[in-house]
């Protein structure tokens, strides 16, 4: 038997052990137990966010089948940060900061507790990155079940989700959306449990999940609510036992193929900006070599199939109900983009969990999924920029843009409060280029997400004609000529830093560049001249983690030493 397969022996083994088994017999535990696999639950569930609120029922479902299959199920608790709720205020400092508290979490009490194995929940944004670091970093059979999208709201014939209400913010503000049709969106976005409804971040990190080999095929799209989300649950109880026989782990799978197949569902998808930031961090945590050229290079291959929003019109449930991620998976596979040889959680190849799925889109969905011969897209959306405002590079969600390059001034601001109040105000012209710095990973800390900004300048009018730059993130509810994760960040003292109010910045998604168009010298004089900033928190997890977290460019990971 491997070393890790060796863990709950540990009770067993000697008459040192008898303390370790008294305990265990007060949690429930037989004479018979203690020859079982020991499964740890990471049960992600909170009524803090509808994101959340349905992952203790599926826990309880996944329990009661790893108990059934044979195994010994312990369920213990993780934490979540709701990016919707706490987005635009100082809290959204703490979400991803709150993706390695919950992947620290796991990998305590896993290792802490010598589990065999451990099932996984999640539905927020960071809590699905931060459960899958920690199965790569423990390396012990592990599966991940996500806890479901949420279903559209509906408000006067058209449907919604979180980032229309964001959107209506913007709209009511620039005088095209009235009091009643403020209140009527906000009242309606989110009917019940689940995730953003769209191909925002929690959707798209299911999908790359699944594309991994992680995740049960078919589980990404499923709705919260729907009785097929606790089947799966269950099924993966029962999954992750016959990989704990198998000896099957997370390495096994998490391969550097396996990597390129989820970016390439990402960009086929039209998934959120944030996947590139989680992925570098999980592959991190495999020890996978991945960069950012990868991901451009998958990106230049890989055609847009899906007309999903928040750059398009559909959302997640309709998605699923056309053949969700596995149709786009088989499409891909069919055309040579995806790695078929991949090993995934239930002991197959991706091309054999593939070959029931459809290949072609319905009859009734053709313009919301398309082939690869007729993609919405010949490129996929997240394009990496690189240049004099960018060195280590930047992140830019391309699709559905009426134009892809711009030239303007810099119109800057030292925090996303700032910026949001001069959009509100009509402070911000036709041609103008955002600059939103002191928001990156080390410099916020946090690397709060722009959504409120850009959803902002959508409700405005304004998507299409302004440029943004930041060195944050991004939701995935963005869209528009918008580039994140600029790296270095501005407390790094990378040219972000530098930008004074009027300075021309290029924006160019074609020719891959971000510049900051001014003489070299003058950069360099200006660079001779900066001083790093005071850190802004002194003390607590905010401070820890601005200590540690290295540049958005590798994942943002605190411990790439």
């Amino acid at each position: 038997m491997s070393q890790d397969n060796r863990r709950s022996r540990v009770v067993t083994e000697g008459p040192r052990r008898t303390p370790n088994r008294a305990m265990l017999r007060a949690v429930g535990f037989g004479d018979d137990d203690f020859q079982r696999p020991i499964v740890g639950i990471a049960n992600a569930h909170s009524t803090i966010t509808p994101c959340n609120t349905g992952i203790g029922a599926l826990a309880e479902r996944a329990e009661r089948a790893v108990r059934q299959a044979g195994g010994m199920p312990q369920t213990f608790g993780t934490i979540t940060i709701s990016d919707g709720i706490s987005m635009g205020t100082p809290g959204m400092k703490y979400s991803l900061v709150s993706r390695e508290v919950i992947a620290d979490a796991i990998e305590t009490v896993v290792n802490g507790q010598s589990m065999d194995g451990v099932l996984a929940t999640g539905g927020c944004d960071k809590n699905m990155p931060g459960a899958m670091i920690a199965l790569a970093r423990l390396n012990v059979p592990g599966i991940f079940v996500y806890g479901g999208t949420i279903k559209p709201g509906h408000y006067k014939g058209q449907e919604l989700t979180i980032v229309s209400a964001f959107e209506a913010v913007g709209q009511h503000g620039a005088g095209r959306l009235s009091d009643e049709d403020l209140q009527g969106v906000e009242r309606n976005a989110c009917p019940g449990a689940g995730s953003c409804g769209g191909m925002y971040t929690a959707n798209t990190m299911s999908s790359a999940f699944e594309a991994l080999g992680m995740s049960l095929p078919g589980s990404s799209t499923q709705a919260a609510e729907d009785p097929e989300k606790g089947e799966s649950a269950a099924r993966s109880g029962e999954v992750l036992l016959e990989a704990i026989h198998a000896d099957r782990k997370p390495r096994d799978i998490l391969t550097r193929p396996a990597f390129e197949n989820a970016l390439a569902v990402v960009m086929a998808l039209g998934g959120s900006t944030n996947a590139v930031l989680h992925l570098l961090a999980i592959a991190h945590a495999a020890e996978v070599p991945l960069d950012l050229d990868d991901v451009e290079r998958i990106r230049r291959r890989t055609p847009v199939l899906c007309d999903l929003k928040p750059s398009g019109r559909y959302v997640t449930t309709a998605f699923h109900q056309a053949g969700g991620t596995p149709l786009v998976m088989r499409l891909l596979l069919d055309a040579g983009l995806l790695h078929g040889e991949c090993l995934t959680i239930t002991g197959e190849t991706l091309a054999e969990t593939l070959r029931d799925a459809p290949a072609a889109p319905p009859a009734e969905a053709t313009d919301m999924v398309r082939t690869p011969a007729d993609p919405l897209y010949p490129q996929g959306h997240l394009a990496i920029l690189k240049g004099s405002l960018a060195p280590e590079g930047g992140v830019a969600k391309v699709t559905g843009l009426k134009r892809r390059s711009i030239r303007g001034p810099a119109r800057v601001f030292d925090s996303e409060e700032d910026c949001l109040d001069a959009i509100l105000a009509g402070k911000i012209r036709e041609g103008d280029v955002i600059v939103i710095r002191h928001e990156g990973p080390r410099g916020g800390p946090g690397m709060r997400e722009m959504l409120a900004p850009t959803a902002a300048l959508i409700g405005a009018g304004l998507g299409d004609a302004v440029g943004l730059v930041t060195d944050g993130r991004f939701s995935g509810g963005t869209y528009g000529m918008v580039v994140g994760h600029v790296a270095p960040e501005a407390a790094a003292g990378g040219p972000i830093a530098l930008v004074q109010e009027g300075d021309p910045i290029v924006i160019d998604a074609d020719r891959n560049q971000l510049d900051l168009d001014i003489d070299p010298e003058e950069l360099e004089r200006r660079r001779a001249a900066w001083k790093a900033p005071e850190p802004p928190v002194a003390r607590g997890v905010l401070a820890k983690y601005a200590r540690t977290v290295g540049s958005a460019s590798r994942g943002a990971v605190t411990d790439d030493f």
